[in-house]
């Protein structure tokens, strides 16, 4: 039953937004371990503002959700009464072909931006592995794909975008700004917020060509060391690889070890099979030039059907150590950990397969982080059950000098915690 409060919020916003944009939440919108009270849809920012404006009068909890195809990312908010869908915030507002610029709202889906822009010759350079992915997600979630080796990751493509404050307050980079978010580049700041400091409505992302011919140079390794020598060689080369993957089974199978190259038509096939030849000598292996990605590519490892998802990363020269600590875990606890992403980069996906038990798996993460960590890089748990995020911190330690940072910033954009509180690092 609800209370008198309650009854006054949940009137405020159907008065104010109608009746047909406020439903009650039901059990397929829940976040992590909390139900929402009602879900309230947005189709743009004066709605959103609305929305949370309303939220901030009646000290109610919010978390903003697109294709939902992330929302169990992170840890659990601690408490949710709103549900801010803005699944039909979903135009592309503008395309300047000639620029190389595309504004877009944040429920629209990554899809239909890259639809959109293709007709142009052109193409947003990111990849998102889930089909639903919505703009709004992939900047909340900092999901970027294989191509970031060579074009960078979200905060490197968006060059404006506007948000709602916890008080209903819009701001926009490069345009309105309020007095407490003076100074900041909110681009940046909000990509991998997850939510906690403001709700992403719209954003303007720089574009790529698209390219005219792919090719794929891959070659298959027998262990670690001459994987990441592979990864090597391939970063260094002159062919200027747009992004380089590897995919390694569970346990000690073999890795391929995979570079992508982008260019005109004819040329790119030719630099393509110059590369399979040079890193073929310089290996001892022969190395496989395609005209299609290989089927992995792009994907996380061990879907569908993985029971959690991991994230590991050092730097790149030290892709073997890293390589070679997963496999000692996987020996030490009994857990397989099929491992794939970002040779080029050191960033790697791991996916824990379904039938491990909680414990198992937190015992995973604590031995793939600490080794992560001697090499100064970290691990964090990219989805899980709520069983297991009891376990295991989903986020790992942070410096107390970042965590301060960090603490200072949602102090100044949502100082009451109303916005997915508990969801980011350190329980901000």
């Amino acid at each position: 039953m609800s209370t008198a409060t309650e009854e006054t919020a949940l009137n405020a916003l159907r008065g104010a937004l109608g009746d047909e944009w406020v439903t009650e939440a039901s059990a397929t919108d829940r976040v992590g371990a909390s139900r929402p009270k009602w879900v309230v849809h947005a189709d743009g920012t004066e709605r959103a503002s609305t929305a949370l404006r309303i939220a901030a009068e009646h000290g109610m909890s919010v978390v903003p959700r697109g294709g939902g195809s992330k929302l169990d990312r992170g840890e659990s908010p601690e408490r949710v009464d709103l549900l801010l869908d803005l699944s039909a915030a979903d135009e592309v507002v503008e395309h300047a072909a000639g620029d190389l610029v595309v504004r877009a709202e944040a429920g629209t889906p990554l899809r239909e931006v890259q639809r959109t822009v293709a007709e142009a010759g052109q193409q947003l350079s990111l990849e998102d592995p889930h089909p639903t992915a919505t703009l709004g997600g992939v900047i909340a979630t900092r999901s970027a794909g294989p191509c970031r080796y060579l074009h960078g990751g979200v905060r490197d493509l968006i060059i404006g975008i506007t948000v709602v404050c916890a008080d209903g307050t819009v701001a926009s980079s490069g345009g309105k700004v309020v007095k407490n978010v003076a100074g900041y580049d909110l681009g940046k700041l909000f990509t991998g917020s997850y939510g906690t400091l403001g709700v992403v409505t719209e954003a303007i992302f720089r574009l790529h060509p698209l390219a005219e011919e792919r090719r794929w140079v891959a070659v298959t390794l027998p262990d670690p060391r001459a994987a990441a020598e592979a990864a090597r060689l391939f970063r260094v080369s002159r062919a200027m690889p747009t992004a380089v993957e590897l995919d390694r089974p569970a346990g000690r199978a073999p890795i391929t070890v995979c570079a992508e190259l982008e260019g005109r038509s004819g040329v790119t096939g030719e630099r393509a099979a110059e590369l399979a030849r040079s890193l073929g000598e310089e290996l001892g292996r022969t190395c496989e030039v395609s005209g299609t990605a290989p089927e992995w590519w792009g994907r996380l490892p061990g879907e569908p059907g993985a029971s959690a998802g991991i994230r590991m990363a050092s730097r790149p020269s030290e892709l073997v150590e890293l390589l070679e600590g997963a496999g000692r875990v996987e020996d030490e606890t009994g857990v397989a950990l099929p491992l794939r992403g970002s040779a080029g980069l050191g960033v790697l996906d791991g996916g824990v397969p379904a039938g491990s038990s909680d414990e198992s798996v937190a015992a995973l993460v604590e031995g793939v982080r600490a080794r992560a960590a001697a090499l100064d890089g970290y691990t964090t748990v990219s989805w899980a059950p709520e069983s297991v995020k009891r376990l295991v911190d989903v986020w790992g330690p942070v410096p107390s000098g970042a965590l301060t940072l960090m603490r200072r910033t949602k102090d100044q954009f949502d100082p009451e915690r109303r916005l997915a509180p508990g969801r980011f690092v350190g329980g901000l």
